[in-house]
């Protein structure tokens, strides 16, 4: 590989602002803040909005929509004279 075109690719601890929820992985994105981990260590800090621990989806919180009822209420609204 070429010496300096690559990104710093190293470990990052991301936190979900919602949970509290964070992980530690490796990322190249750059940070400003750094946060004591669990082993002692200090890591860049990510914040984020949504993680797996906070999202509707992943939490089964997620209202499921039928569309039945909005596609009636489309057909009749703009249905045509007959």
């Amino acid at each position: 590989m070429k010496p300096g075109i690559h990104p710093n690719y190293r470990e990052v601890v991301f936190q979900d602002l919602t949970s509290g929820f964070a992980f530690l992985t490796r990322s190249t994105v750059n940070t400003r803040e750094n946060i004591a981990w669990e082993d002692g260590k200090e890591y860049p800090l990510v914040k984020v909005e949504i993680s797996s621990q906070s999202h509707p989806f992943y939490t089964g919180k997620q209202a499921v929509s039928t569309t039945a009822g909005r596609v009636e209420k489309f057909k009749n609204r703009y249905a045509r004279g007959k």
